[in-house]
């Protein structure tokens, strides 16, 4: 092979070398801008992911401050409510109490017929059903709120249900029922609150009577366990049906009213009775074999587990029964005053009224009173700040101070306990209830 071909098969290697050279660098030019792509489709990936982000966190952020707004206006709307349903049931207790106290004047005027005594029955009764469906509407919204704390004592069983027996023995009278209650030998002693468990056994009471038929039997028994106690409220009305039993304390749940029409009800007392139960660790139950059947309401409270009550030491202080006492009255309401200064004239005691905070704090300087009443929500000077200003004053007589007022909230009654007053009352408080209260107070000293 001569020189000349020798260089062309050279020539021609060099240019396959170059070639190929080439087509490498062409597929790494190719995979180079395939990476770029990619790069670029990550990066444009990532910056969506990273705008996604971004704006979910916004959302977030925005979402927890409409969340706090939206628990500030919960809260604030609460708190309305509580005030206004405070406020309802005071103007509307205001006017109960002098309505209660004018029947019970009237029905003691001696020469009064015994149609007028009858009629009397009649609104002290009515008076006392407004009371208590006041006070289920009112506890309904404070345990859903939270308001209602007890206050735990050692408590004898059979004291709160024979309170609660002659709480509604009127009604159950006026409706020719029979109540049998039957207790056991021993003493049972339960730990609540005495005022919380007697509304309690109250409730189921008149729950039994008002659906029971004229002339129909409620019965209440009592038996001890190991460790707890059952009470048990049944009677022969008209039963519950099965799909009703469920529901049966649910809030604004009602069973029939064809029987019980008159007696109205807002569907919350069973409700209260659960809830309040369940703040003392108990348990209630309904039972009923069907419409027609009667029913049957099982509580169930564990027995104390704190001392037993010391039995009440019989002083030997004079009372306030046979002796005629000097009582200051304060209330802005006319009527009222004036129906509870009848009252208490009635019983022997000279009264005399004022009706504003600062005319009050006069009255009670210029000379000592054995007994103030007074209302809370007063013109000008209200009820606790005119018994501290009392309780500040230097010593002298001592008088025994009761708050007679239509705010009834357990923060309301610590705040007038903690300003001086010795007995809180709840309008409209029972006559016999103000009387009884009056009549056992010891003598005091000057």
């Amino acid at each position: 092979m001569d020189s000349q071909q020798e260089f062309a098969l050279e020539r021609d290697r060099e240019n396959a070398a170059l070639r190929l050279r080439v087509r490498m660098l062409e597929d790494e030019l190719v995979r180079a801008r395939a990476t770029a792509r990619r790069q670029d489709d990550e990066k444009l990936e990532n910056d969506a992911s990273l705008a996604q982000l971004r704006e979910a966190n916004e959302h977030l952020i925005l979402a927890t401050f409409n969340a706090e707004n939206l628990r500030d206006d919960a809260e604030a709307v609460n708190q309305r409510q509580n005030e206004f349903l405070a406020m309802l049931a005071h103007e509307l207790r205001n006017p109960l109490s002098p309505i209660s106290m004018a029947a019970s004047l009237l029905g003691n005027v001696p020469s009064a017929s015994v149609q007028v005594v009858n009629l009397t029955r009649v609104i002290g009764r009515q008076v006392d059903h407004m009371a208590r469906l006041l006070d289920d509407l009112l506890d309904a919204a404070r345990i859903s709120s939270g308001k209602i704390t007890l206050a735990l004592e050692p408590l004898p069983l059979a004291e709160l249900v024979s309170h609660a027996a002659e709480t509604m023995q009127p009604r159950i009278d006026e409706r020719h029922q029979h109540l049998h209650v039957d207790l056991p030998h021993e003493a049972i002693t339960v730990d609540g609150d005495r005022v919380r468990l007697t509304q309690v056994f109250t409730n189921l009471l008149a729950n039994a009577s008002k659906y029971t038929q004229d002339g129909g039997t409620l019965r209440v028994r009592v038996a001890a366990g190991d460790g707890e106690t059952l009470l048990v409220v049944e009677d022969d009305g008209i039963g519950m049906a099965p799909d009703v039993l469920p529901h049966i304390f649910d809030l604004f749940t009602q069973g029939p009213r064809s029987l019980a029409r008159s007696e109205g009800g807002l569907g919350v007392g069973l409700n209260v009775v659960r809830n309040l139960l369940a703040m003392h660790g108990a348990t209630v139950r309904a039972d009923s074999d069907g419409l027609g059947s009667g029913s049957r309401f099982t509580v169930c409270l564990p027995l104390s587990r704190l001392a037993r009550p010391a039995a009440p030491a019989l002083g030997a202080a004079a009372t306030a029964a046979g002796r005629s006492l000097d009582i200051l009255v304060v209330e802005d309401n006319v009527d009222a005053c004036a129906m509870l200064a009848g009252v208490l004239s009635a019983e022997g005691h000279w009264v005399r009224c004022v009706h504003d905070g600062k005319a009050g704090l006069a009255a009670f300087m210029e000379r000592p009173w054995d007994v103030i009443v007074c209302d809370i929500g007063l013109p000008g000077m209200d009820g606790l700040e005119l018994m501290r200003t009392v309780r500040a004053a230097p010593a002298g007589a001592v008088p025994f101070a009761i708050a007679l007022s239509g705010y009834g909230q357990d923060d309301d009654r610590a705040r007038g306990l903690a300003a001086g007053f010795d007995r809180y009352l709840v309008k409209p408080a029972g006559v016999a209830e103000l009387r009884a209260l009056i009549a056992a107070l010891p003598a005091r000293a000057a």
